[in-house]
């Protein structure tokens, strides 16, 4: 039978790839329920096993692109790329009633520019804290701590190092995980119990995995509001990084 698994995996990439991904999430959510009770999210876990895997499957191959290096689970490069990210992010746009998203209207627009601008100030802060000097690479690692998207795009438009780029992606992550297991432990506290109230936490915070992850352990029924006004936040923060908040770290530094 295992032979039978291994030659239909060699065969067919992108099946292995949804059965790895789908036991990782399973043994995720098992971790969660069983062993912290509900309080660490089953996503924030299964983030951490996808990091585990492909520092394995990087380790093992001497390659760079995690555990896809590895040819039997190579399908793990499309499954992870754009096109399907892409796809889930739109798909929960399907679940929005578009009257809470007019009632919302200013206030989020507002939670957008705001959201970027705290994530990008905080992130370059820490940059500058370690001793970084470069415009660039401030500005990297700052678009990084607005999501782990925008920090590589920034890095790549500006030409920023591979290290630094890394470091945008590992200030993203880290965001990320924290916006999971924070976001149900404090939505009592600051009223994140309304579609309203989701939109704008999804423009402030905007990482939009951590977000989706975090509203689905609070409500699951806010999920796609707060995922679409983090979605735009992805995008504004592409607009802004490389272009607006680049000069302005340049002409501060």
């Amino acid at each position: 039978m295992i032979e039978s698994l291994v030659h239909l995996f060699d065969k067919y990439h992108l099946v292995a790839a949804f059965a790895v991904i789908g036991l990782a999430m399973y043994v995720a959510y098992w971790i969660s329920n069983n062993l912290t009770r509900g309080k660490l999210h089953g996503s924030a876990i299964a983030i951490i096993l996808g990091l585990v895997l492909a520092y394995v499957g990087g380790a093992t191959t001497g390659g760079s692109k995690g555990l896809s290096d590895v040819t039997l689970f190579s399908g793990l490069g499309l499954m992870g790329g754009g096109m399907l990210r892409d796809l889930a992010i739109i798909a929960t746009a399907y679940g929005v009633n578009l009257k809470e998203i007019r009632q919302t209207g200013f206030r989020g627009v507002v939670a957008l520019f705001v959201g970027v601008l705290i994530s990008f100030v905080a992130g370059g802060g820490v940059a500058i804290a370690f001793g970084y000097t470069d415009p660039v690479d401030i500005t990297t690692i700052g678009a990084g701590a607005v999501t782990y998207i925008v920090g590589p795009v920034t890095g790549a438009t500006l030409g920023a190092s591979s290290e630094v780029v890394a470091l945008s992606i590992a200030a993203g992550l880290v965001k990320s995980i924290l916006t999971m297991v924070a976001t149900p432990m404090t939505a009592r506290l600051i009223g994140l119990d309304n579609p309203r109230s989701a939109m704008i936490f999804g423009g402030l915070i905007g990482t939009t995995s951590g977000v989706a992850a975090g509203l689905a352990a609070t409500d699951a029924r806010l999920v796609p509001y707060g995922a679409m006004t983090a979605t735009f936040y992805t995008g504004l923060g592409i607009l802004l990084a490389p272009t607006v908040l680049f000069l302005a770290v340049r002409a501060v530094m």
